[in-house]
């Protein structure tokens, strides 16, 4: 089982090289899982409807008017997008919402990934995975394409969940062999922007132990790698998503940076 989050800018995949490695895995009897994101097209919504935001911590602050945008642009167009993408390349796909299929249950984000308190709107932290429509799913042959909006605790409101957390809550929940971070640099850097100091392996507790370090997009990214070997994740691989032999080597086990317990 491979939990795969896929986003931001790996998204751009005019070739349809994520799809056709998906495929080949498939084919090879490999159970996989996509946790898809989809910031640049939310930013793009929202900028075609005269909305701004801010980004605190590397989190979106989500207003109800700013939550209506992401839960559309989300598990109405990006979901469905990405699945009809997998299903022209022969993998039997089906776009998933976290709140809908209520797969994802959420509680309010109140404070950073640092422990910072924070009032981010309708953010919210994963408290439980109910993975019985995703395990139906793999059970029917599918690769559930899974978006990242949940359901609250009271079963009526959603809230705006981190893909990368999402995609780390699921991988847990499922005891994934992997789960591979898609993003736009080629791993986790000890000292960024020093590209020769790219971690080519680290243990949880290191990372754990150095985790203040890291700031904006990065910090979530962290903090989802301690949250899926925390819950129950084998390893967890950080990879340039834009790069499709990286993701072709992820999916050989190699590359990028590797988490461990």
């Amino acid at each position: 089982m491979i939990v795969v989050k896929f986003g931001g800018h790996a998204m751009q995949d005019e070739n349809g090289a994520f799809a056709k490695a998906i495929a080949a895995a498939q084919s090879q009897g490999v159970a996989l899982v996509i946790v898809h994101g989809g910031g640049p097209q939310i930013d793009a919504a929202l900028k075609a409807e005269e909305i701004t935001s801010e980004f605190i911590g590397g989190f979106r602050v989500t207003t109800p008017e700013i939550f209506e945008v992401v839960e559309r642009v989300l598990a109405e167009e990006v979901g469905p997008a990405v699945a009809r993408s997998l299903q022209k390349a022969g993998v039997n796909a089906v776009a998933l919402s976290g709140r809908t299929s209520e797969s994802l249950i959420a509680e309010p984000l109140r404070k950073l990934v640092d422990g910072t308190p924070a009032d981010l709107g309708l953010v919210g932290v994963i408290t439980a995975v109910n993975p019985q429509a995703i395990k139906n799913a793999l059970k029917g042959g599918q690769v559930p394409v899974i978006s990242p909006i949940a359901i609250d605790e009271s079963f009526k409101g959603g809230l705006n969940v981190n893909a990368d957390l999402a995609a780390a809550a699921i991988a847990g929940a499922l005891d994934a062999q992997c789960l591979i971070i898609m993003t736009d640099v080629a791993g986790i850097y000890r000292s960024w922007p020093d590209t020769s100091s790219l971690i080519a392996e680290i243990s949880a507790a290191e990372l754990g132990a150095i985790k203040g370090n890291f700031a904006e997009g990065m910090a979530p990214k962290v903090q989802a790698c301690l949250d899926a070997i925390n819950g129950g994740a084998s390893a967890v691989r950080i990879i340039d998503g834009t790069d499709p032999a990286a993701f072709a080597a992820a999916l050989d086990n190699h590359g990028g940076t590797l988490v461990t317990k």
